[in-house]
């Protein structure tokens, strides 16, 4: 048996000291802090949400007499767009289309025809403004889906200028009329640059039997300058006519059923479907199509390749011919 010496047997116990001191110390220590959290996840970005088309002003639909001797008129500078429709005898006249301008007065103001109930539809529940309609067109007006606003039913709103011949005398105060539906999106006008592929012009006509409507570019003014009959068309209260756009559309003009007292057919010219057309902006045509499917639809331009023909920001003249 082996025997230990003293010296050996203190730094044995020592050892053991030592070692039982440290378990005592790590056994007082405090346990160790857990550390922070992780980081929660960021939130998904939402999802995008297209924006939708939003309604847009009241529409007040006028008919406006373009007989030389209606002329000149007044109001029609406020109005976003202007039909121009061919009429009995191989006459024209003009559905303007007003959304939040509304001038004090417009006129002179004149029948309603065929032709404006299909083209009103697409601006949702108009207020229709005209004076008198045949016979035959007077349920039809009833059925339609707008504001019936003759000056029948309305005569507050109406009132002759005496220094005018009968029955190119009769104008409107907008304001006392019933603002109209609003305006829906899928007939509001598309403003956006020029496409390519338009030619240079600087003079475009429309010849209808016994009248004719030109436009004349302005590139001072930047702008299409109207004339009737190969006159200034000019506004009693802002002068010249003159929009940045212009569109010639091809449509089908058929007869109606409806006849004036001196027996001249009213011809109808139809808006829904397609067609041809031409687009004049900033001093070029463009040719186009256009497309109507449906009758609560606004038409739609586009190039021969298919691009979109978007309007010059400002009014709109809308020429119907054959």
């Amino acid at each position: 048996m082996r025997r230990w010496s003293i010296p050996a047997l203190l730094a044995a116990a020592l050892i053991v000291l030592v070692a039982l001191g440290v378990v005592i110390v790590l056994a007082l220590l405090p346990p160790p802090r857990a550390g922070p959290p992780p980081p929660a996840p960021a939130p998904a970005p939402p999802a995008p949400v297209s924006e939708q088309p939003r309604p847009g002003p009241p529409v007040l639909a006028v008919k406006i007499d373009n007989v030389p001797d209606a002329r000149p008129p007044i109001g029609l500078a406020a109005a976003d767009v202007l039909y121009v429709e061919p009429v009995e005898g191989g006459y024209s006249r003009i559905l303007a289309i007003f959304g939040a301008n509304r001038p004090p007065v417009v006129g002179p103001v004149r029948s309603a025809r065929e032709t404006d109930l299909e083209v009103l539809p697409q601006f949702g529940a108009p207020t229709l403004a005209y004076s008198g309609a045949a016979p035959e067109l007077v349920p039809r007006i009833d059925a339609a889906p707008i504001e019936d606003a003759s000056d029948s039913r309305f005569p507050a709103a109406f009132f002759r200028d005496n220094s005018r011949p009968v029955p190119h005398n009769l104008f409107l105060r907008p304001e006392k009329l019933p603002p109209g539906g609003a305006w829906p999106p899928a007939a509001q006008l598309t403003y956006g640059d020029a496409p390519s592929g338009g030619r240079p012009s600087t003079h475009q006509e429309v010849q209808y039997p016994e009248a004719a409507v030109s436009f004349d570019w302005s590139a001072a003014e930047g702008r299409w300058l109207v004339s009737m009959d190969g006159d200034p068309y000019t506004a009693v209260d802002t002068g010249r006519l003159g929009p940045p756009t212009v569109v010639i559309q091809r449509v089908r003009i058929g007869q109606s059923s409806i006849s004036d007292t001196a027996g001249n057919v009213s011809p109808f010219a139809e808006t829904i479907g397609s067609g041809q057309a031409q687009v004049l902006r900033g001093g070029q045509v463009f040719d186009a199509t256009w497309s109507r499917p449906s009758a609560e639809v606004g038409t739609t331009y586009r190039t021969p390749s298919g691009e979109p023909l978007a309007f010059a920001p400002g009014q709109v003249w809308v020429v119907l011919t054959s």
